[in-house]
Protein backbone atom coordinates (compact mmCIF):
# COMPACT_ATOMS: atom_id res chain seq x y z
CA UNK A 1 0.00 0.00 0.00
CA UNK A 2 1.44 3.40 -1.22
CA UNK A 3 1.73 6.09 1.63
CA UNK A 4 -1.32 8.08 -0.10
CA UNK A 5 -3.50 5.18 0.13
CA UNK A 6 -2.65 4.34 3.94
CA UNK A 7 -3.01 8.06 4.55
CA UNK A 8 -6.40 8.38 2.50
CA UNK A 9 -9.78 8.75 3.77
CA UNK A 10 -12.28 11.17 5.93
CA UNK A 11 -12.35 13.26 8.68
CA UNK A 12 -15.35 14.33 10.86
CA UNK A 13 -14.32 17.91 12.14
CA UNK A 14 -16.62 19.54 14.58
CA UNK A 15 -16.10 22.86 13.34
CA UNK A 16 -16.15 25.96 15.61
CA UNK A 17 -17.79 29.05 14.96
CA UNK A 18 -15.78 31.97 13.04
CA UNK A 19 -13.97 29.99 10.32
CA UNK A 20 -15.01 29.10 6.63
CA UNK A 21 -14.92 25.90 6.06
CA UNK A 22 -12.62 26.50 3.49
CA UNK A 23 -10.46 28.03 6.82
CA UNK A 24 -10.57 23.91 8.18
CA UNK A 25 -9.64 22.65 4.88
CA UNK A 26 -6.30 24.99 5.21
CA UNK A 27 -5.61 23.67 8.74
CA UNK A 28 -6.17 20.30 7.94
CA UNK A 29 -3.41 20.52 5.10
CA UNK A 30 -0.93 21.62 7.79
CA UNK A 31 -2.04 19.07 9.72
CA UNK A 32 -1.75 15.95 7.51
CA UNK A 33 1.11 17.76 5.28
CA UNK A 34 -0.83 18.04 2.42
CA UNK A 35 -2.66 19.60 -0.55
CA UNK A 36 -4.98 17.51 -0.97
CA UNK A 37 -7.85 17.70 1.37
CA UNK A 38 -11.52 18.71 0.18
CA UNK A 39 -14.75 19.32 2.09
CA UNK A 40 -18.40 18.42 1.50
CA UNK A 41 -21.10 20.69 2.25
CA UNK A 42 -20.04 23.90 2.98
CA UNK A 43 -20.83 25.32 6.34
CA UNK A 44 -21.79 29.31 6.91
CA UNK A 45 -18.75 30.92 9.68
CA UNK A 46 -21.54 31.76 12.35
CA UNK A 47 -22.30 27.61 12.22
CA UNK A 48 -20.77 24.87 14.10
CA UNK A 49 -20.60 21.30 13.88
CA UNK A 50 -20.39 18.48 11.38
CA UNK A 51 -18.05 19.25 8.51
CA UNK A 52 -16.44 16.38 6.63
CA UNK A 53 -13.28 16.75 5.06
CA UNK A 54 -11.15 13.63 2.51
CA UNK A 55 -7.61 13.75 3.08
CA UNK A 56 -5.67 12.24 0.18
CA UNK A 57 -7.84 9.61 -2.07
CA UNK A 58 -10.31 10.64 0.20
CA UNK A 59 -10.75 13.76 -1.67
CA UNK A 60 -11.83 11.91 -4.80
CA UNK A 61 -14.37 10.01 -2.82
CA UNK A 62 -15.97 13.23 -1.30
CA UNK A 63 -17.90 13.33 -4.83
CA UNK A 64 -19.47 9.83 -5.03
CA UNK A 65 -20.49 10.72 -0.76
CA UNK A 66 -24.44 10.75 -0.86
CA UNK A 67 -25.26 13.21 2.26
CA UNK A 68 -28.95 12.92 1.74
CA UNK A 69 -30.35 13.68 4.92
CA UNK A 70 -28.85 16.27 7.07
CA UNK A 71 -29.58 17.34 10.88
CA UNK A 72 -29.22 20.99 13.03
CA UNK A 73 -30.03 22.59 16.01
CA UNK A 74 -30.71 26.20 15.90
CA UNK A 75 -32.13 29.01 17.30
CA UNK A 76 -34.38 31.24 16.04
CA UNK A 77 -35.45 35.00 16.67
CA UNK A 78 -38.78 36.19 15.66
CA UNK A 79 -39.30 40.18 15.60
CA UNK A 80 -36.49 41.48 13.56
CA UNK A 81 -35.04 40.04 9.97
CA UNK A 82 -31.82 40.53 8.54
CA UNK A 83 -30.31 41.24 4.85
CA UNK A 84 -28.63 37.61 5.52
CA UNK A 85 -31.31 35.85 7.37
CA UNK A 86 -28.91 35.07 10.39
CA UNK A 87 -27.27 37.30 12.77
CA UNK A 88 -24.09 38.10 10.62
CA UNK A 89 -26.56 40.69 8.59
CA UNK A 90 -27.72 43.82 9.22
CA UNK A 91 -31.39 44.52 10.33
CA UNK A 92 -33.63 45.25 7.71
CA UNK A 93 -37.40 45.08 9.15
CA UNK A 94 -39.51 43.61 11.79
CA UNK A 95 -42.44 44.31 14.06
CA UNK A 96 -43.30 43.31 17.65
CA UNK A 97 -43.53 39.55 18.44
CA UNK A 98 -44.37 39.80 21.77
CA UNK A 99 -48.74 38.99 20.88
CA UNK A 100 -48.04 35.57 18.88
CA UNK A 101 -48.89 33.14 20.60
CA UNK A 102 -47.34 29.31 20.76
CA UNK A 103 -50.60 27.76 18.57
CA UNK A 104 -49.46 30.12 15.71
CA UNK A 105 -45.88 29.14 15.66
CA UNK A 106 -46.59 25.69 15.84
CA UNK A 107 -49.32 26.38 13.03
CA UNK A 108 -46.62 28.16 10.44
CA UNK A 109 -44.35 25.76 11.41
CA UNK A 110 -46.22 22.97 10.38
CA UNK A 111 -46.51 24.59 6.65
CA UNK A 112 -42.48 24.76 7.13
CA UNK A 113 -42.34 21.22 7.44
CA UNK A 114 -42.82 18.31 4.94
CA UNK A 115 -42.30 18.93 1.04
CA UNK A 116 -41.76 22.41 0.41
CA UNK A 117 -40.67 24.89 -1.98
CA UNK A 118 -37.87 26.84 -0.62
CA UNK A 119 -36.09 30.05 -1.69
CA UNK A 120 -32.58 29.72 -0.76
CA UNK A 121 -30.67 32.54 1.17
CA UNK A 122 -29.35 35.20 -1.12
CA UNK A 123 -26.01 35.00 1.22
CA UNK A 124 -25.44 31.49 0.00
CA UNK A 125 -22.62 29.36 -1.96
CA UNK A 126 -25.12 28.93 -4.93
CA UNK A 127 -23.77 30.19 -8.02
CA UNK A 128 -24.92 32.02 -10.59
CA UNK A 129 -23.59 32.45 -13.90
CA UNK A 130 -20.64 31.10 -12.51
CA UNK A 131 -20.05 33.71 -9.25
CA UNK A 132 -20.70 32.63 -5.73
CA UNK A 133 -24.45 33.98 -4.71
CA UNK A 134 -22.87 35.42 -1.67
CA UNK A 135 -20.08 37.62 -3.77
CA UNK A 136 -22.57 39.54 -5.37
CA UNK A 137 -24.52 40.00 -2.67
CA UNK A 138 -21.62 41.57 -0.94
CA UNK A 139 -20.64 43.97 -4.10
CA UNK A 140 -23.94 45.44 -4.15
CA UNK A 141 -25.78 43.11 -6.85
CA UNK A 142 -29.01 42.20 -6.67
CA UNK A 143 -29.56 38.69 -6.50
CA UNK A 144 -32.95 36.49 -6.89
CA UNK A 145 -32.26 32.90 -6.20
CA UNK A 146 -35.61 30.95 -7.67
CA UNK A 147 -37.42 28.29 -5.05
CA UNK A 148 -36.21 25.03 -5.54
CA UNK A 149 -37.95 21.99 -3.48
CA UNK A 150 -36.38 20.56 -0.46
CA UNK A 151 -38.00 18.35 2.39
CA UNK A 152 -38.41 18.90 6.34
CA UNK A 153 -38.54 16.11 7.89
CA UNK A 154 -38.88 16.79 11.77
CA UNK A 155 -38.82 21.01 12.68
CA UNK A 156 -39.62 21.22 16.67
CA UNK A 157 -39.80 23.51 18.77
CA UNK A 158 -37.66 22.75 21.86
CA UNK A 159 -37.52 25.69 24.11
CA UNK A 160 -39.21 29.16 23.76
CA UNK A 161 -37.83 32.62 25.30
CA UNK A 162 -39.83 35.43 25.50
CA UNK A 163 -38.02 38.85 26.08
CA UNK A 164 -39.54 42.46 24.92
CA UNK A 165 -40.88 42.37 21.49
CA UNK A 166 -38.65 39.26 20.92
CA UNK A 167 -39.06 35.65 20.48
CA UNK A 168 -36.14 33.00 20.61
CA UNK A 169 -36.95 29.85 19.46
CA UNK A 170 -34.82 26.50 19.94
CA UNK A 171 -35.32 24.14 17.51
CA UNK A 172 -34.21 20.71 15.87
CA UNK A 173 -34.42 19.94 12.23
CA UNK A 174 -33.79 17.11 10.03
CA UNK A 175 -34.17 17.82 6.38
CA UNK A 176 -32.92 16.91 2.67
CA UNK A 177 -29.35 18.29 1.13
CA UNK A 178 -29.89 21.68 0.59
CA UNK A 179 -32.24 23.13 2.67
CA UNK A 180 -31.06 26.41 4.36
CA UNK A 181 -32.02 26.77 8.10
CA UNK A 182 -31.83 30.21 7.58
CA UNK A 183 -34.54 30.54 5.11
CA UNK A 184 -36.55 28.63 7.73
CA UNK A 185 -35.88 31.35 10.28
CA UNK A 186 -36.68 33.84 7.06
CA UNK A 187 -39.95 32.32 6.35
CA UNK A 188 -41.27 31.62 9.29
CA UNK A 189 -40.88 35.48 10.55
CA UNK A 190 -42.20 36.61 7.20
CA UNK A 191 -45.59 34.14 8.12
CA UNK A 192 -45.79 35.74 11.07
CA UNK A 193 -45.38 39.18 9.75
CA UNK A 194 -43.08 39.96 12.60
CA UNK A 195 -39.75 39.34 10.98
CA UNK A 196 -37.03 36.45 11.86
CA UNK A 197 -33.66 35.37 11.32
CA UNK A 198 -31.06 32.70 13.03
CA UNK A 199 -29.15 33.52 15.91
CA UNK A 200 -27.14 29.97 16.45
CA UNK A 201 -27.07 26.57 14.41
CA UNK A 202 -24.91 23.65 15.00
CA UNK A 203 -25.06 20.53 12.42
CA UNK A 204 -25.64 17.28 14.17
CA UNK A 205 -25.61 15.13 11.20
CA UNK A 206 -24.54 14.42 7.97
CA UNK A 207 -25.37 11.40 6.30
CA UNK A 208 -23.86 8.43 7.97
CA UNK A 209 -21.68 11.13 10.30
CA UNK A 210 -23.01 12.49 13.36
CA UNK A 211 -21.04 14.77 16.60
CA UNK A 212 -19.97 11.50 17.60
CA UNK A 213 -17.91 10.78 15.47
CA UNK A 214 -16.66 14.44 15.31
CA UNK A 215 -12.80 15.36 16.11
CA UNK A 216 -12.15 19.34 17.14
CA UNK A 217 -9.31 21.10 15.54
CA UNK A 218 -7.22 21.65 18.59
CA UNK A 219 -7.62 17.25 18.87
CA UNK A 220 -6.30 16.88 15.22
CA UNK A 221 -3.13 19.77 15.64
CA UNK A 222 -2.37 17.82 18.55
CA UNK A 223 -2.23 14.35 17.12
CA UNK A 224 -3.61 14.58 13.14
CA UNK A 225 -5.75 11.13 12.35
CA UNK A 226 -8.62 10.11 9.89
CA UNK A 227 -11.67 9.33 11.34
CA UNK A 228 -12.34 6.74 9.12
CA UNK A 229 -9.95 5.12 6.76
CA UNK A 230 -11.09 4.78 3.58
CA UNK A 231 -12.17 1.19 4.01
CA UNK A 232 -14.09 2.33 6.06
CA UNK A 233 -15.57 5.36 4.61
CA UNK A 234 -16.87 3.24 1.72
CA UNK A 235 -18.62 0.69 3.93
CA UNK A 236 -20.46 3.14 5.87
CA UNK A 237 -21.82 5.14 3.27
CA UNK A 238 -22.84 2.21 1.08
CA UNK A 239 -23.80 -1.42 1.09
CA UNK A 240 -21.26 -3.67 0.39
CA UNK A 241 -20.25 -6.23 -1.78
CA UNK A 242 -17.81 -8.84 -1.17
CA UNK A 243 -15.53 -10.05 -4.17
CA UNK A 244 -12.92 -12.13 -4.87
CA UNK A 245 -9.46 -11.74 -5.19
CA UNK A 246 -9.33 -11.70 -8.67
CA UNK A 247 -12.76 -9.81 -9.35
CA UNK A 248 -10.91 -6.98 -6.53
CA UNK A 249 -8.10 -7.27 -9.29
CA UNK A 250 -10.16 -6.95 -12.00
CA UNK A 251 -12.02 -3.53 -10.70
CA UNK A 252 -8.74 -2.06 -9.71
CA UNK A 253 -7.53 -2.01 -13.26
CA UNK A 254 -10.98 -0.40 -13.95
CA UNK A 255 -12.52 -3.68 -15.69
CA UNK A 256 -16.00 -4.29 -15.29
CA UNK A 257 -17.76 -7.76 -13.94
CA UNK A 258 -20.74 -9.69 -15.03
CA UNK A 259 -24.13 -8.53 -13.55
CA UNK A 260 -25.52 -9.56 -10.17
CA UNK A 261 -28.80 -7.85 -10.18
CA UNK A 262 -27.71 -4.78 -7.75
CA UNK A 263 -29.35 -1.94 -7.23
CA UNK A 264 -27.80 1.29 -6.71
CA UNK A 265 -24.51 1.63 -5.68
CA UNK A 266 -22.52 -0.57 -3.55
CA UNK A 267 -18.94 -0.90 -2.23
CA UNK A 268 -16.88 -4.08 -3.39
CA UNK A 269 -14.88 -5.36 -0.50
CA UNK A 270 -12.30 -8.20 -1.11
CA UNK A 271 -11.80 -11.05 1.11
CA UNK A 272 -8.84 -8.79 3.38
CA UNK A 273 -11.51 -6.22 4.28
CA UNK A 274 -10.29 -3.57 1.55
CA UNK A 275 -12.74 -1.77 -0.61
CA UNK A 276 -11.30 -1.50 -3.52
CA UNK A 277 -13.91 0.31 -5.96
CA UNK A 278 -17.73 1.90 -6.28
CA UNK A 279 -19.63 -0.16 -8.41
CA UNK A 280 -22.77 0.03 -9.91
CA UNK A 281 -24.84 -1.83 -12.68
CA UNK A 282 -25.20 -0.43 -16.16
CA UNK A 283 -26.98 -2.68 -18.34
CA UNK A 284 -24.93 -5.93 -19.26
CA UNK A 285 -21.83 -4.48 -16.44
CA UNK A 286 -21.29 -4.10 -13.40
CA UNK A 287 -18.89 -1.67 -13.73
CA UNK A 288 -17.00 1.10 -11.40
CA UNK A 289 -17.73 4.59 -11.07
CA UNK A 290 -15.19 5.30 -8.40
CA UNK A 291 -11.56 3.67 -7.85
CA UNK A 292 -10.61 3.06 -4.22
CA UNK A 293 -7.62 0.89 -4.82
CA UNK A 294 -6.23 1.80 -8.51
CA UNK A 295 -3.72 -0.56 -9.54
CA UNK A 296 -1.45 2.50 -10.53
CA UNK A 297 -0.94 3.30 -6.88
Amino acid sequence: MTDALANSGLVIVDKPAGMTSHDVVGRLRRYFHTKKVGHAGTLDPMATGVLVLGVERGTKFLAHMVASTKSYDATIRLGAATTTDDAEGEYSWGASAADIDRTAIEAEIAKLTGDIMQKPAAVSAIKINGRRAHELVREGQEVDIPARPVTVDKFDVLAERREGDYIDLDVTVDCSSGTYIRSLARDLGEALQVGGHLTALRRTEVGPFALADALSLDALAESPRLSLSLDEALARCFPVLSVTEEEAAALAMGKWLEPRGLKGVHAAVAPNGQAVALIKEKGKRLATVFVARPSTL
